[in-house]
């Protein structure tokens, strides 16, 4: 096993195991009797190329081989940044065929976190696009390798492409040779950590296998579903719950779409008869308040998965009037393993007010106070779980796992949450000083440690103001030094010399004498949001 994966202990590896859960095959193994059972069928779609399941087997195989020539071998880490387009999706399968591990890389990072990602992990290689509208990722690529000895393989695009098609020199046996531990990670997510470093998630071939065959089902995924992926494949949602694996596995079509634009969206759904669509609440807002949605026939739509963020009612009605075919199932998930969802037979107040239940049963949820209590039925606690796809803890970092898991293997998430009466949840908030905006999860401490390194602040705090859009954005409140001043576009342009993603960037800014305190002491960012919405519809 790869040194730093925290092993699930053996009595509950040997249950799962026992169980079926865990089937004790690579990815590749198990793709492997997918690609040649649906061989002639189409699996993926990106704009005018469709690829069988065949085709994919095949380029993915010579891929593979290419890259094991170039130098890559099992268990190294590679750090893709790719848009949503047909490569990403072949090389995904190629690493798993070889045994290296993608992390869950956007292509909305910048330096600070591809740095940060290559460090923590250990990457030997990056692959990324020459370019994405006006930004140019070879520099930035570049200067991740000079503080990264490891970093050996930086591989352009136009690279990748020609990787894909070059005729292979070595023999299929060299794949046929590799020997892939089900229990190592297929691959390493990103937490959305408070502590400003995110940290890795190890999926491991068995659970994230298991992950995708079960939420499948729940999901209404048959061989004749039609997914439209506009969401970043990477993350966790569009990639394994089920999405693209989970579609796969059943001999389903995905449709990449380039673009979370609305009218391209739907066209999309028009032209390939989508039969499920990936949102967040923010993606579902834009797609339903759009007027191009009248003119299009969405009726092949039966499923709108929606998660990263609690979705309001009224935006559920909204959909279900505009797609009366369409059933809006809400799930809670994360990348860290358990999956909740709002199944199609639960009664209507129950849809609308919960995000589900878990898919396994042995996934297991204690509700908790403050002190690891469990809360009585009905009352918030705080989300505890572990289960046959929930890690065990974060990729080196024992001294961050014994603070989040509990003695007994219990991933203390925290999210507040309480037990419906119909044995579904409903989330209540979160503990985690996280800014939630559209599904994106932005750690406050990590801008407000930026910030801090500004000449005129003195103190600094980001909190989240409520947005119809987007659920949640980010105000920056600030305590200035005595004598200085700072204007907020000063402060963005800051901000971005830091070269961070775009959307960890504040969209407003406070300035404020002093910061209002708890009972405790503490700063009170309850009180500071508060502050920042009045300030925000003056």
């Amino acid at each position: 096993m790869l040194e730093g994966v925290v092993p699930f202990p053996p009595e509950f590896a040997q249950r799962y195991r026992a169980k079926g859960y865990w089937r004790d095959k690579s990815l590749a193994q198990e793709f492997s009797s997918v690609f040649h059972q649906y061989q002639s069928r189409i699996a993926l779609v990106d704009g005018e190329r469709q690829l069988t399941y065949g085709d994919i087997d095949r380029l993915t195989d010579n891929l593979a081989l290419n890259l094991l020539e170039l130098g890559l071998k099992p268990l190294d880490r590679v750090v893709p940044t790719l848009p949503n387009i047909a490569e990403f999706v072949i090389l995904y399968f190629a690493l798993q065929k070889i045994g290296a591990i993608p992390i869950a890389a956007l292509v909305s990072h910048r330096f600070a976190e591809i740095n940060q990602f290559v460090r923590l992990s250990g990457a030997t290689a990056c692959i990324y696009p020459e370019r994405l509208g006006d930004f140019e990722f070879e520099p930035m690529i570049r200067r991740v390798q000079q503080g990264n000895a490891q970093l050996k393989h930086s591989i352009p695009l136009s690279l990748l492409k020609q990787l894909i098609e070059k005729k292979a020199n070595l023999s299929k046996e060299k794949l046929r040779d590799i020997r892939i531990d089900p229990t190592d990670p297929c691959i390493f997510q990103l937490s959305g950590g408070t502590t400003g470093i995110p940290k890795l998630i190890p999926r491991t071939h068995n659970d994230y296998s298991y992950n995708s065959r079960t939420a499948a089902p729940v999901c209404g995924v048959t061989r004749d579903s039609v997914l439209l992926l506009a969401l970043p494949a990477a993350h966790n949602l569009p990639l394994a719950c089920p999405g693209i694996q989970g579609y796969f596995f059943q001999g389903g079509k995905v449709v990449l779409s380039p673009t979370t634009r609305p009218e391209e969206i739907f066209k999309l759904v028009e032209r390939h008869k989508a039969t499920h669509i990936k949102v967040v609440p923010a993606l579902l807002i834009r797609l339903i308040n759009d007027p191009a949605i009248a003119s299009y026939d969405l009726s092949s739509v039966k499923i709108i998965q929606s998660g990263g963020q609690r979705m309001q009612p009224e935006v559920r009605l909204k959909t279900q009037r505009l797609i009366p075919g369409a059933f809006v199932q809400e799930n809670f998930g994360m990348g860290e393993g358990m999956l909740f969802f709002v199944r199609p037979d639960d009664p209507a107040e129950v849809k609308l007010e919960t995000c589900g239940r878990p898919i396994c049963p042995d996934d297991e949820v204690r509700l908790v106070d403050n002190d690891g209590r469990e809360v009585p039925d009905g009352e918030v606690g705080e989300l505890t779980c572990r289960g046959p796809y929930t890690l065990r803890g974060y990729f080196g970092v024992p001294e961050y796992n014994a603070k989040q898991f509990t003695p007994d293997g219990f991933y203390c998430t925290g999210d507040l949450m309480r037990r419906h009466p119909s044995g579904n949840y409903v989330v209540e908030g979160r503990k985690k000083d996280l800014i939630n905006r559209g599904g994106e999860k932005i750690s406050a401490e990590e801008i407000e440690n930026l910030i801090l390194m500004h000449p005129a602040v003195q103190n600094v705090a980001c909190v989240p103001v409520h947005d119809a859009n987007l659920g949640e954005k980010m105000c920056a409140c600030l305590i200035l030094k005595p004598g200085k001043g700072l204007q907020f576009p000063e402060l963005v342009e800051f901000l971005k010399e830091k070269e961070i993603a775009k959307f960890k960037l504040p969209e407003s800014m406070l300035v404020v004498d002093e910061f209002p305190v708890s009972t405790f002491g503490k700063v009170s960012k309850k009180a500071l949001s508060e502050m920042a919405e009045k300030n925000a519809n003056h």
